[in-house]
């Protein structure tokens, strides 16, 4: 009997030992799981690309001879011409995003500033008398606005813009549309029309690279009307030709888009 309490003791002895040995050490703890990064449009990016852009116009010319450095009485004697011009341009943009929710939809706003260098090109008519032409270039542009969109897909935002604009539209020289080679006798100078403007496009997340989107956006910017003073080209002086002209720019522009912090 006394043997087999030892025995019994020695065995209950052996089996604690073993089960503290399968425990793990006090100060071990379980690695955390890794969390897989979620893609958000929340952030900042920058961007780049190009575009065609296609500009009209609404000319109205007033002949005034009495006038020297300055509008004066506007004789009844007006004509009006449209014309308009045509041609690529390339674009630089930079911004930032906020997505949020709104019930089971996800929708992104943001606000962002871009420029437009290029040549969109045509010919324009100096009024009252359409006898003297001259190349009119659109050569540059700005924009800042904001945009509000709605994700049909995480990696899939449509979206509408809007906002301020300028546009830059370089001298003009005119020269006799019988006379060759064309010489210049009179000239518009350098002008910037200041507007508005709406767009709506779409901007896709390629799958390849995280954080690089391909943006494709149609824009269309109405400026005010101004005054084009025409120049004698020899002397520089005013010719008493006022020419009143009112702008519209339509493009098409498509852009390499990358953000920053695509995925969290």
């Amino acid at each position: 009997m006394r043997k087999l309490a030892i025995a019994l003791i020695a065995l209950a002895s052996g089996a604690g030992a073993a089960s503290a040995a399968d425990l793990p050490p006090a100060h071990y703890t379980k690695a955390p799981v890794a969390v897989a990064p979620v893609a958000t449009w929340t952030g900042c990016y920058i961007g780049g690309g190009g575009g065609y852009g296609m500009w009209n116009q609404e000319n109205q010319a007033f002949f005034n001879p009495a006038l020297v450095g300055a509008r004066g009485p506007i004789s009844a004697e007006t004509e009006m011409a449209t014309s308009g011009g045509r041609g690529y341009f390339g674009t630089v943009q930079g911004g930032c995003d906020y997505q949020f929710g709104l019930g089971s939809y996800q929708f992104v706003v943001g606000g962002f500033a871009d420029g437009d260098w290029g040549s969109q090109k045509g010919i324009v008519r100096d009024a009252p008398f359409f006898l003297i032409n001259g190349d009119e270039k659109l050569s540059s542009s700005w924009a800042v606005g904001g945009r509000v969109g709605w994700l049909a897909f995480p990696t899939l935002l449509t979206y509408f813009s809007g906002g301020y604009t300028e546009a830059t539209f370089g001298r003009v020289d005119f020269h006799p549309e019988l006379v060759f080679p064309p010489t210049s006798t009179d000239f518009w100078g350098k002008h910037t029309y200041k507007g508005w403007f709406l767009g709506a496009g779409d901007e896709y997340a390629l799958g390849f690279l995280p954080g690089l989107f391909w943006k494709t956006e149609y824009r269309l910017s109405e400026f005010n009307r101004a005054d084009n003073f025409l120049h004698d080209t020899p002397t520089g002086l005013l010719t008493g030709d006022v020419t009143s002209s009112k702008k519209w720019d339509q493009t098409i522009r498509s852009e390499l888009v990358y953000r920053f912090n695509w995925m969290k």
